[in-house]
């Protein structure tokens, strides 16, 4: 006889807000290497393409749902603004990578600037004193939380593939 979660497709599993924002974060770096190494303009564009949509999508989901919660309970203006400033600088240079391609002389230093803003900002949120560290700590419900980010990134994924 098959256990529940064997018979649950993989995309239904609920993940707490923080292990769904994690996963997102652990995504995006896979295709910031994968970046580094590609030789050809195709590839490049693709991985850019995909950072750019990924990083959009996680970007609305943690302003519209996870900061606000996050804010809520543990009241620390300070590292919900940082977070909030880190966020309008990268969403700057996305909107740069996307008006660009691989036959601008920038766009590779652009994808590694990216690179670079993102990996602090996952650093500052995953960090033993960071946002997500405070997260667990307060009275947050990361369990709904979780649900709520994933099917909000859900329909914005979908958004985005449609557009």
């Amino acid at each position: 006889m098959a256990t529940p979660s064997r018979t649950r497709p993989k995309n239904t599993k609920a993940q707490d807000a923080v292990a769904l924002l994690k996963a997102d974060h652990r995504q995006v770096e896979q295709w910031f290497e994968e970046f580094e190494s590609a030789r050809s303009a195709g590839k490049k564009q693709q991985l850019a393409t995909n950072i750019c949509n990924a990083l959009k999508v996680h970007t609305e989901i943690e302003e519209e749902i996870f900061y606000p919660a996050f804010l809520k309970a543990t009241k620390d203006e300070d590292m919900h603004h940082e977070a909030i400033v880190e966020h309008e600088g990268a969403k700057k240079l996305i909107a740069e990578i996307e008006a660009s391609s691989p036959d601008d002389e920038y766009f590779d230093a652009k994808v590694t600037v990216l690179s670079e803003m993102i990996k602090h900002h996952v650093k500052e949120e995953e960090q033993p004193s960071g946002m997500f560290a405070e997260a667990k700590k307060s009275k947050m419900d990361l369990e709904e939380l979780g649900r709520e980010l994933a099917a909000r990134k859900s329909e914005l994924t979908e958004q985005s593939a449609a557009a």
